[in-house]
């Protein structure tokens, strides 16, 4: 790695780290020299330097005492070691997305990491391994250089029928191809990968269930963002090209921005000791529900873009002379309703928080589901909500050139004046950002993250079903209308309710 400094504090510290690195990054068909100059990438730079400037203004929220190392670290690194450390990763995500406005890409890491603490000290558990330790010693370097952490686990798939020994083309599926005394080669590729060009590290890891037939695929790893052999090509997004006009406004949120790349790896080396699985299939499941627990609640994040998306459509009603309307004002309500909806389901996931064998704390996964489940469907709301109440002249709005030029700018704003006294210019500026959020860039990270990321709605209502434990409830209902010898396995209470009437909280 080019140029991490030897620890990094600050937002700016950061963004010089990254400068200088080998990377082989594609964008609109050729080779980018220097990511952090190129006007299309650094917004999401900018998203994840918050991550750091943050822990430095808010330290009680954004950073923790690590047992790990001893040191105070950046949440994003942080092993939970407690239910409370799981509420303040969701404040804390909630936080960015209200000074961001859009994907700061450092959740994927975060419950990467808590949920391979576990995940290796239970394999180490059946096969002798050593894993865990290896895990930890990644975990102290990472820690005490405060670095950026991707997780890369969504594999290109091929034919969703068949798994990944059964593809035409093996590398659909990242697996080792080689292996010596030194470590193991790795080739496939990882789809959609959140702000993998902006990592220092990249863990990758498998992204299904696997059989014996899987070895090869069952592998989990940690390599340099720059490690040779990776190529990156950046994905598109809607509206991105306007990061790289003139002016500020059009963009609608000029400063900070998300990012997705396919992640091409040929022949990539890991060597041992950041080698964290190897063949053991039987746990590739066991790695992808926990990390899926953790991430499908760290999807809170989304209500702080919702806090943004409500103020948004707050101050265009206020622009526009209606703040007091009754339909706008009940609209508002709604859109409030819903955010809270996704926070309180996300929060109460991590309130439930237990701590597990290895001494991480994984938080509820039956709440984790609602969470994410309610993230599929209720920005689109809230989204469609912030657009009826800007009208029409979200989409129809001439451009900021137009605005600034000598004959039609005056025009402009002589016919585009909403309630006395506010700046046209003003009125323009809110309007872009809803568009932004709901139709442009930012919407990638809004809107169509919300409904796949993390796993698309079917996956967590596959996970609800495996937990909502008809039998017992069948048996509250008869036990309770007086019907008798008609008893339903199980007749217990399950591990989720077990935690909803625990009586002793580690958080409060």
């Amino acid at each position: 790695m080019a140029n991490v400094l030897k620890t990094i504090r600050t937002g700016d510290d950061y963004i010089e780290s990254l400068r200088g690195r080998p990377m082989r990054v594609y964008l609109f068909g050729e080779l980018v020299s220097e990511p952090v100059d190129h006007p299309m990438i650094r917004p999401s730079i900018n998203a994840v330097a918050e991550t750091y400037d943050l822990a430095v203004r808010e330290e009680q929220l954004a950073s923790a005492d690590s047992s790990i190392t001893g040191l105070r670290v950046n949440r994003f690194l942080h092993i939970a070691e407690s239910a409370a450390d799981l509420v303040l990763q969701n404040k804390m995500q909630r936080k960015l997305g209200q000074n961001t406005g859009t994907c700061f890409q450092r959740c994927v890491g975060m419950d990467a990491l808590n949920a391979l603490h576990s995940t290796t000290f239970e394999i180490d558990e059946k096969h002798k391994t050593d894993y865990h330790k290896r895990f930890l010693e990644f975990v102290k370097m990472v820690q005490r250089e405060n670095l950026v952490i991707g997780g890369a686990m969504t594999d290109p798939k091929g034919d969703r029928s068949k798994g990944p020994a059964e593809q035409d083309d093996p590398d659909l599926f990242t697996r080792v191809v080689d292996s010596d005394e030194k470590g193991v080669y790795i080739s496939g590729a990882k789809a959609h990968q959140t702000g993998c060009i902006n990592s220092h590290w990249i863990i990758i890891m498998p992204t299904v269930r696997l059989t014996e037939s899987d070895r090869d695929w069952a592998v989990v790893g940690a390599v340099p963002a720059d490690a040779k052999g990776i190529t990156y090509i950046y994905g598109r997004q809607s509206c991105d090209t306007r990061s790289m006009e003139e002016g500020d406004i059009d963009a609608g949120n000029a400063k900070y921005g998300g990012q997705e790349a396919l992640m091409i790896l040929d022949r990539v080396f890991i060597p041992w000791d950041r080698v964290f699985m190897h063949g053991e299939h039987e746990f590739a499941s066991m790695l992808v529900e926990r990390f899926t627990c953790y991430h499908r609640r760290s999807y809170v994040c989304k209500t702080g873009l919702g806090d943004v998306l409500i103020g948004a459509a707050a101050t265009i009603s206020d622009y526009n002379g209606v703040p007091k309307v009754s339909h706008i004002k009940d609209k508002i309500i709604e859109m409030t309703h819903l955010n809270e909806t996704i926070f309180a389901a996300g929060i109460a996931s991590s309130y439930q928080g237990h701590k597990m064998k290895s001494g991480v704390y994984l938080n509820d996964d039956m709440l984790a589901q609602v969470c994410k489940h309610n993230v599929t469907r209720f920005p689109y709301e809230i989204s469609r909500l912030a657009q009826d109440i800007a009208g029409g002249l979200m989409v129809t709005l001439p451009s900021e050139k137009d605005f600034r030029h000598p004959e039609a700018g005056p025009l402009l704003k002589k016919y585009l004046v909403g309630r006395k006294g506010v700046d046209v210019e003003n009125r323009m500026r809110i309007l872009r950002l809803i568009e932004n959020m709901t139709l442009g860039r930012n919407a990638v990270g809004y809107l169509t993250e919300s409904m796949h990321g993390a796993g698309s709605p079917q996956a967590q209502r596959i996970q609800i079903q495996r937990q909502m434990q008809l039998g017992y409830k069948k048996n509250l209902a008869k036990r309770l209308s007086g019907i008798t010898g008609d008893i339903e396995e199980p007749s217990e209470q399950s591990e989720y309710f077990k935690r909803v009437f625990k009586t002793r909280d580690s958080v409060l």
